[in-house]
């Protein structure tokens, strides 16, 4: 679902001489307002820091010090820092093997639950509410496993809503070397082609019959080749969910398929080892994914005497690809121009 799809009906309130007006009536102008510059921001920028939040810290402090700054998480609310901001280090001696422990310093928008109540009135009939609250960042630090990915909040750190504002390693408390900023993203769109890959285990490898003419698809001419060359033992097709990496066009797709080749399989009455490997295609590409269609071929490991050579021989034909298979994961990459 996309921002505008979740936004309610566009509504232009008006007033009258003499109409009586409650709290809910203006705030709906502010919440109106607030609504109507969320969706431009999140229509015609990206998440990511638009100005400022420069940081500050060198080795051996204990804190940094984040300065004033504006950024847009991906539903296109503001995050406004609006004066300078001192963040302790963790207070960790390092990690499990003794070397610095690597941390990401995180900004999100605060919640309204976030916000601290700065002026309070009273009203008539013995009311009292906030008239003005104040709109603070929530920083963050999460640590990062060896591989560098986030140790927690993955995927609202990749779907950008919560913004690296810098990255540092920490050993007994302290900074252990310079803070690093390679990790930011920018809230302007590049100009250069959009680069951007990962990687899926579908939750629901589902079969394909690559040689079903009732329903073509661009993998059935390759499939109808392939059988009368090699041992084609079926087809796996799963839907691939590409939108943490913001595409707003459709890219050109690059996909492959990881995970273990080699497997234990009957072949008429004997145990074989078996490579099962599969050819990728993509199909019906969208901004927001596309559908991997996966061939799925059968290599028998050749045995003593076979004379060392792979052998295209079937297994049996009972295969349950979807469960012998459901470890596949499709590795992707998206190219938009």
């Amino acid at each position: 679902m996309t921002f505008i799809d979740a936004t309610r009906s566009i509504e232009r309130q008006r007033f009258f001489d003499g109409q009586r007006l409650l709290a809910s009536d203006l705030q709906g102008i502010e919440a109106f307002n607030r609504e109507m510059r969320w969706l431009h921001n999140q229509s015609l920028h990206q998440p990511g820091i638009g100005d400022g939040f420069a940081v500050s810290g060198g080795k051996g402090e204990r804190e940094i010090g984040v300065g004033s700054g504006y950024a847009v998480d991906d539903l296109g609310r503001e995050i406004v820092l609006t004066g300078s901001r001192t963040i302790p280090v963790p207070p960790v001696s390092g990690d499990a093997g003794g070397k610095p422990k690597r941390y990401a310093l995180t900004v999100r928008y605060p919640e309204d639950e976030d916000l601290e109540e700065v002026e309070l009135r009273e009203g008539i009939c013995d009311t009292r509410g906030a008239v003005r609250l104040r709109e603070e960042p929530i920083f963050c630090w999460v640590a990062l496993n060896p591989d560098g990915s986030p140790e927690r909040d993955q995927q609202s750190i990749l779907s950008g809503r919560h913004l690296v504002v810098t990255e540092a390693a920490v050993r007994e408390c302290k900074l252990d070397g310079d803070l690093g900023i390679a990790q930011r993203r920018n809230a302007r769109p590049a100009v250069q082609p959009r680069v951007a890959c990962g990687a899926a285990r579908p939750t629901a490898w589902r079969s394909w019959n690559p040689w079903d003419e009732e329903e073509p698809s661009e993998g059935v001419q390759v499939a109808s080749a392939l059988r009368t060359l090699y041992s084609l033992v079926g087809g796996l097709q799963a839907d691939i969910d590409t939108r943490t990496a913001g595409f707003l066009t459709t890219p050109g797709y690059f996909a492959r398929i990881d995970g273990s080749r080699i497997y234990e399989l009957e072949i008429g009455e004997q145990t074989r080892q078996v490579v099962l490997d599969g050819l990728l295609s993509v199909v019906r590409p969208a901004p927001t994914g596309f559908t991997a269609q996966v061939l799925v071929l059968a290599f028998a490991i050749p045995s003593p005497g076979d004379g060392g050579t792979l052998r295209a021989e079937p297994p049996d034909e009972d295969l349950d690809l979807v469960e012998l298979l459901k470890e596949w994961q499709v590795g992707w990459m998206g190219v938009e121009g």
